[in-house]
């Protein structure tokens, strides 16, 4: 996480900055039941983190620009007792004093004072989140506040939804977010590195993923970003595979997608690979097609580049070669019309990146994809997947599943690649698979 306080406060400026000079309220994320007794390891919401930079549960955030306290956090008390069993707590003095609110109070007096912080606001920001509870709340306290306005003239006209202001900040990544961007993708890269040295014929998938998440861990990030992909043979032709429980044979592809989490910023790698020393001849040729597609798509990345550029560039590469190797028949226009190529390429090309591994912004301005910019984050991830019963090809490709995706920061002078660490090109991964 970034500590500099400084920071914070000069998000909140910015965003207060934007308001209609209403009432902005974050609710914490709600703490998460994995069974019985036992909770889910705690994550913050990130508006609220991104604003605050305050990790604890039972918390929320409530920004008034214009007013005697604009950032007022409700916080869980310091509770002796139970700061020996869970750990300690900021409490309302560490509200103050560590994280510079303005205002601070117990959450238990949220109820009674936030309708009067809310009563005379012009525009209440809000947007449900995974409290359900406390979406309710905030809409029985909207229609309060309403029927006031009735009366007294003063209240919020309507709600809108912080995310409109919060996420276009979110989207420009600052020089300290790349940098806990860059960490967590050095974390992910030495990951991917060394699963592509420890792969073995015979091995199980989750023991593969066993030393993906061990490398996260190790190396300082807080775990990953999301459950670790690890599928082999056929198994790579589903999308978001996780059980990773199936016996790896020589001869199968590998394919890897894992990110770590360092700092609340997320890495997110695709590689693939043998998991014995070498592509088949089939193997390699679509491989060698999914990776010509995503360099002509990195070569496209730079500011006032449309973001659909990329996915473009890449599915006339990917299409192309699934015609030259017989996968599919036509034109490219044809394919792409008709949208035949989807038996084998499905998905989009890229995504934004950042606190989250889809992060926030828009990708749409208007009537038209937007432009890429300085600080955007995004990845870059075609593939091709032959479904195992694909009868309309020749049974040796069925099975084959392949997708490289690497991390691109948008500089004012064409894209970065974050993770051009980890190998990618053919005789890269064969001379570390011969050598392992």
């Amino acid at each position: 996480m970034i500590h500099d306080r400084a920071i914070y406060a000069e998000r909140r400026r910015a965003f207060m900055s934007k308001m209609e000079r209403g009432v902005a309220v974050f609710r914490a994320a709600p703490v998460a039941v994995r069974s019985h007794d036992v909770d889910y390891p705690y994550r913050q919401d990130n508006d609220l983190l991104y604003l605050t930079g305050f990790a604890e549960p039972e918390a929320t955030c409530v920004l008034a620009p214009g007013t005697e306290f604009p950032f007022t956090l409700f916080v869980r008390p310091r509770d002796k007792e139970k700061e020996i069993w869970n750990g300690i707590r900021a409490g309302v003095d560490g509200a103050r004093q560590a994280y510079r609110a303005d205002a601070a109070y117990p959450i238990e007096e949220l109820a009674e004072r936030l309708p009067k912080m809310v009563e005379h606001a012009p525009v209440l920001y809000f947007a449900p989140g995974r409290d359900v509870a406390f979406n309710q709340r905030m809409m029985d306290l909207f229609a309060w506040a309403r029927d006031n306005r009735a009366r007294s003239g003063a209240g919020p006209r309507g709600v809108l939804d912080p995310g409109t202001l919060l996420h276009e900040m979110r989207l420009f990544k600052s020089a300290e977010e790349v940098g806990a961007l860059e960490r967590a993708i050095a974390i992910a890269a030495e990951a991917h590195t060394a699963a592509m040295r420890e792969t073995r014929p015979g091995l199980f998938e989750y023991e593969i993923e066993a030393l993906v998440d061990y490398t996260f861990r190790r190396r300082g990030g807080s775990g990953p970003a999301y459950p670790s992909i690890v599928a082999s043979g056929h198994n790579a032709t589903i999308l978001h595979y996780v059980e990773n429980d199936r016996r790896m044979d020589d001869g199968d592809l590998l394919l890897i997608d894992a990110g770590a989490e360092w700092g609340g910023y997320c890495a997110d790698i695709t590689r693939t690979f043998p998991v014995g020393r070498k592509f088949s001849d089939r193997q390699r040729a679509l491989y060698e097609v999914v990776l010509a597609s995503q360099e002509a798509a990195i070569a496209t990345v730079k500011p006032d580049v449309a973001f659909d550029a990329p996915h473009k560039a890449a599915l006339d590469v990917l299409v192309d070669g699934l015609i030259e190797h017989g996968l599919l028949t036509g034109t490219r226009d044809a394919a792409i019309e008709s949208a035949s190529y989807r038996t084998f390429f499905m998905h989009r090309t890229s995504h934004w990146l950042g606190m989250d591994v889809h992060d926030v912004g828009v990708y749409h301005v208007g009537d038209g994809p937007r432009a890429l910019a300085p600080g955007m984050v995004l990845t870059i991830e075609p593939g091709l997947y032959v479904p195992p019963d694909c009868e309309t090809v020749d049974a040796g490709w069925r099975g084959i599943g392949i997708r490289i995706e690497d991390d691109v920061l948008v500089t004012e002078d064409g894209g970065r690649v974050l993770s051009a660490a980890v190998p990618k090109t053919v005789a890269a991964i064969e001379a570390l698979r011969t050598e392992a």
